[in-house]
């Protein structure tokens, strides 16, 4: 079966950096679509970083040019590289997949990591 497993989040300053890596096994790695969202206390879900129909990828306005996603199918791993964090991005982060790259743009993918905290502090 399919399983997600985050790791990488923690406590940071403002303007320090963090790298959040998603560890995908019981699939096919290269045959998925793969993006990562967050979930702040008393707020809905939001999709950091998603992948487009055209293999680019779409960032959250909030988001952009401060965090990259990359991923590495020789590792099964997918990235997500934050720098100049603000402490609105204090959130849980979750990585996601799913076969069709719709799902991850609607906010509906089939698979979900069990998520990691990031905690950025002013």
């Amino acid at each position: 079966q399919v399983q997600l497993v985050e790791s990488g989040g923690g406590s940071v300053q403002a303007g320090g950096s963090l790298t959040l890596s998603c560890a995908a096994s019981g699939y096919t790695f290269s045959t998925y679509y793969m993006g990562w969202f967050r979930q702040a206390p008393g707020k809905g879900r939001e999709r950091v970083a998603v992948p487009d129909s055209g293999g680019s990828t779409r960032y959250a306005d909030s988001v952009k040019g401060r965090f990259t996603i990359s991923k590495d199918n020789a590792k099964n791993t997918l990235s997500l590289q934050m720098d100049s964090l603000k402490p609105e991005d204090t959130a849980m982060y979750y990585c996601a997949a799913d076969k069709w790259v719709g799902s991850l743009q609607s906010g509906s993918p089939n698979y979900w990591g069990q998520g990691t905290q990031v905690t950025v502090s002013s």
